[in-house]
């Protein structure tokens, strides 16, 4: 009798996990942008005038988190003509990535970390904001190592 219970306690244990492998999964983030996906809001132009200040990266304790706000000190002119992927401009009327670290907002953000990583890798090889757009259009932020930025930078 306990060898039929453990049997069948095994074809239910198998036949729960056939029926969650087939059902899809919606826990994962979708990270890449859609053709139909509008484009965030973004400028298209350098400013003219000053660009909003970045927080400060002594306010944050993870050194992902510092490096990103770092970067973006560095960048901003660029990230300012770039757009958001988490749709920050929807949510919180962000007008360009920039904004994001104007404000904590890139500290809680994996796009907005990635993004801004992207774009300063890209800046390093060259490229114009507008090359830096359309490679994030695309979803090219997502292909960021990551783990390049969990030591401290360098100063620059």
């Amino acid at each position: 009798m306990r060898v039929l219970q453990r049997i069948a306690m095994v074809l239910a244990f198998l036949a729960g996990g056939i029926a969650l492998a087939a059902v899809p999964s919606r826990i994962a983030p979708r990270l890449e942008p859609q053709a139909e996906e509008p484009i965030p809001a973004f400028h298209a132009q350098v400013p003219k005038g000053e660009l909003p200040a970045v927080m400060s990266p002594s306010l944050f304790t993870d050194v992902a988190v510092q490096n990103a706000y770092v970067i973006a000190a560095r960048i901003k002119k660029t990230l300012y003509q770039q757009p958001c992927y988490c749709h920050c401009d929807q949510s919180q009327g962000h007008g360009s990535l920039l904004d994001c670290y104007a404000s904590r907002h890139a500290s809680g953000c994996d796009i907005c970390m990635r993004e801004d990583f992207y774009a300063y890798e890209q800046v390093g090889k060259g490229k114009t904001g507008g090359q830096i757009r359309d490679g994030i259009k695309k979803g090219e932020w997502q292909s960021v190592d990551v783990t390049k930025y969990q030591k401290p930078l360098s100063p620059k």
